[in-house]
């Protein structure tokens, strides 16, 4: 009898703790979901594939050649910096997502850096800086990404392809490698700025140290805005 009642307490309790699971674990997990999500608004395709259309090479004085090779955009190697800047049509500044596919060529150091608008202000997202692994944002509250809240470590093969997100909403700066997230950074709270070496990259930039890129698949998709409060007080009458 008594096994039988002990029995029955704990096939109660698994069963219940398998309930608050159910029942829980949507709500708890929803944000996360909502973060990983793939973009789906409207798409702007950044790289044709063919040429630097909308693209101009950044001059910062001793840079390597930006070019195109069988569909995949190559920045040389420069003394120290190599990259692009956008020349092409407004971009949002706020609410979208850069993908992109990105390798180390050749080099030890950042392969990728990307200058992106956050509102009102600019910032770089550093892939493989400071000797190869270093990753994070530049600049946040004056500090760059080897010395901020975002500064973090990444283990980057030369030749491999790196899938590459880079999330800007009204509140959160996000980035992710292989789907694996990196950065996530209320810039809300926090002063944005970027490196004055970068300050030639904006509005929106790619850049190597010292280093040869590959990019390729690079689109921005537009987000749609978070939904305001259901419960805001209503439009006055006669006021639309």
């Amino acid at each position: 009898m008594l096994q039988r009642r002990f029995f029955a307490s704990f096939l109660t309790a698994v069963l219940s703790a398998a309930w608050m699971c159910l029942v829980i674990s949507p709500s708890v997990h929803a944000e996360e979901a909502a973060e990983i999500a793939p973009a789906t608004g409207r798409e702007i395709k950044l790289f044709d594939g063919k040429s630097l259309k909308n693209w101009k090479e950044t001059d910062f004085g001793g840079q390597g050649e930006a070019h195109v090779e069988d569909g995949i955009l190559l920045i040389d190697q420069g003394e120290p910096l190599s990259g692009i800047n956008w020349s092409g049509e407004k971009l949002p500044n706020v609410n979208y997502e850069i993908s992109l596919e990105a390798k180390r060529v050749d080099g030890n150091d950042f392969f990728c850096a990307i200058t992106f608008p956050v509102v009102e202000n600019p910032c770089t997202l550093v892939l493989g800086g400071w000797g190869g692994s270093l990753i994070g944002l530049s600049n946040v509250n004056d500090f760059d990404a080897s010395e901020n809240d975002t500064t973090d470590y990444y283990s980057f093969e030369n030749g491999k392809w790196y899938k590459i997100r880079l999330r800007v909403d009204e509140e959160m700066i996000r980035a992710w490698i292989d789907g694996e997230q990196v950065v996530k950074l209320n810039h809300k709270d926090n002063r944005i700025s970027v490196r004055i070496e970068m300050e030639l990259s904006k509005p929106l930039g790619l850049a190597t140290f010292q280093t040869t890129g590959a990019i390729r698949n690079f689109t921005l998709r537009e987000l749609q805005p978070k939904a305001r409060d259901s419960k805001a007080a209503p439009t006055p009458k006669g006021e639309n």
